[in-house]
C-alpha cells in the first residue's frame, strides 16, 4: 500500500481510503465490520463515514471494527451536515459521532457538502457550525477540521483560500477531473490534504466499460484505469472508495500495490486521450467559461453528459434537473440555460466543437418542464 502525508497534519494516510457509505445492509453490522477489518489488513488506514450513511449505521459499523484494531493504526473521518447550523448543534453532532464510533477523538472532521459560496459563509458565520467544530477541536474531540465540497475548481479554490481547513474531500474522477482540478492545485499550493471521492463516477465507468475501453492500458479494465488515475497522481493523497465486497477492496489495493507514480507528461497524455476519444462528451476543460450571460456552461455540460454516458431518457433528465441545480458548479449560478443569448463565444472556444447552444436550448426546455412537476411538501 502507498502512503503519503496528508497536507501539514503529519499523518501518513493510505492511498486507498475506505468509504463507509456502501455497506451491504442485508448483512448484520458485525458482518459489515468484518469488511472494515479486512480492508485494514490490506493496509488501508483511512476510514470515512458520515451521519445517516447506510440507514444511520455506518459510524456504528466502523465503531465495531475500530474496537478490534490498535488505536494508532487507523484514522477516522466523518462529517457535520450544514443543517447543524449553530455552535451547539455542531458540537452535539461531533459528540453523537464519537458515541457511535466508540472513540475518544475523530482525526479528520469535515464540514459537509459545500455546494456554493453561501453555504461556506453561513457555516463560518459567528456562532455557527464552524465555531462548534473549533470548540470540539479545543477540547480534543477532533484533530483536524476539513471540508467536503461539490463546487467547481474555482469555487474550491475560493473556499480553501480562507485558511479554515486542513484538507478537502472532493468528487474527482477520470471523466470530470478537469472540472475540479483547479481545486486540487489550490490545495497543493497551500499544502492541504486532498481526498477524492466518487473515483468511478458513481458507477458510470464500470457500467460503460465497452464505451470507455480506451481509458485502459493493456491488461487492465477501465475501472482499474480510473483507480490508477487517482492513486498514481502525486497531487492526490486518498482515493476514497465505497466498498461493499472484499473483491472491491482487493481490486483497489492491487492497483495501489502495482502503480507507477504519474508524471506531468503522463497526466497531459491522459487529458489529450480523453478529449480525443470522448468526442461528444464534455471533458470540462473550462475554455467555455466567461459566458457574457453568466451561464455556468461547464456545469450544465457536465449534467448533459449524464444523458450521453448513461443513456438516460429526456424525462429522466427533467426529473433530475432540480437536484442538479444544487451541484455541478451551478448552485451559485447567476443565470439559467434559458438566458443564452446565442453569441457563439462558448462554441468558438470549445476544443471539442460541441453544439453548446443547442444543448443549452434542450436544458432550458428540461428546466421549464421540471417547473411543472409538483414539489414534495416538507415534513
Amino acid at each position: 500500500m502507498l502512503y503519503s502525508e496528508y497536507g501539514k497534519t503529519g499523518k501518513k494516510v493510505s492511498a486507498v481510503g475506505f468509504g463507509g457509505m456502501r455497506f451491504d445492509m442485508t448483512k448484520s453490522n458485525d458482518e459489515n465490520a468484518e469488511l472494515v477489518l479486512y480492508a485494514a489488513a490490506q493496509g488501508i488506514n483511512y476510514f470515512d463515514s458520515a451521519p445517516y450513511y447506510c440507514d444511520d449505521q455506518s459510524e456504528t459499523i466502523l465503531g465495531l471494527a475500530f474496537k478490534q484494531l490498535k488505536s494508532n493504526s487507523f484514522f477516522i473521518a466523518t462529517k457535520c451536515p450544514l443543517s447543524e447550523d449553530t455552535e451547539q448543534k455542531a458540537y452535539d453532532m461531533v459528540c453523537r459521532s464519537l458515541d457511535k464510533l466508540k472513540q475518544p477523538k475523530i482525526h479528520f472532521y469535515h464540514l459537509w457538502n459545500l455546494r456554493k459560496t453561501s453555504h461556506f459563509e453561513q457555516a463560518t458565520a459567528p456562532g455557527g457550525l464552524y465555531d462548534g467544530l473549533l470548540r470540539a477541536q479545543s477540547e480534543g474531540l477532533i484533530e483536524h477540521i476539513c471540508c467536503s465540497t461539490h463546487q467547481d475548481g474555482p469555487g474550491i479554490r475560493n473556499t480553501v483560500m480562507s485558511g479554515r481547513f486542513e484538507g478537502v474531500l472532493m468528487g474527482v474522477n477520470l471523466l470530470n477531473f478537469m472540472f475540479r482540478w483547479d481545486g486540487v492545485l489550490a490545495c497543493n499550493e497551500l499544502d492541504l490534504g486532498v481526498a477524492c471521492m466518487n473515483p468511478l463516477a458513481g458507477g458510470v465507468i464500470p457500467q460503460h466499460s465497452d464505451a470507455l475501453a480506451f481509458l485502459a492500458d493493456e491488461g487492465e479494465t477501465p475501472t482499474d484505469a480510473a483507480l490508477r488515475f487517482l492513486i498514481a497522481n502525486p497531487r492526490v493523497n486518498i482515493t476514497l472508495n465505497g466498498f461493499t465486497t472484499k473483491e472491491q477492496v482487493d481490486q483497489a489495493c492491487r492497483v495501489a500495490n502495482n502503480v507507477v507514480p504519474m508524471t506531468d507528461a503522463s497526466f497531459e497524455r491522459i487529458k489529450k486521450n480523453i478529449s480525443t476519444n470522448l468526442d461528444e462528451i464534455c471533458t470540462s476543460c473550462g475554455y467555455c467559461k466567461g459566458c457574457p450571460a453568466k451561464i455556468p456552461i461547464p456545469g450544465y455540460m457536465m449534467f448533459y453528459n449524464q444523458m450521453l454516458l448513461e443513456n438516460k431518457s429526456e424525462q429522466k433528465m427533467i426529473e433530475l434537473i432540480e437536484a442538479f441545480h444544487g451541484y455541478m458548479g451551478v448552485a451559485d449560478r447567476q443565470a439559467d440555460a434559458k438566458d443564452c443569448i446565442e453569441c457563439g463565444l462558448c462554441e468558438e472556444r470549445c476544443t471539442q466543437h460541441l453544439p453548446i447552444i443547442k444543448r443549452l436550448k434542450e436544458l432550458a426546455r428540461w428546466e421549464k418542464e421540471a417547473e411543472k412537476i409538483p414539489k414534495k411538501l416538507e415534513d
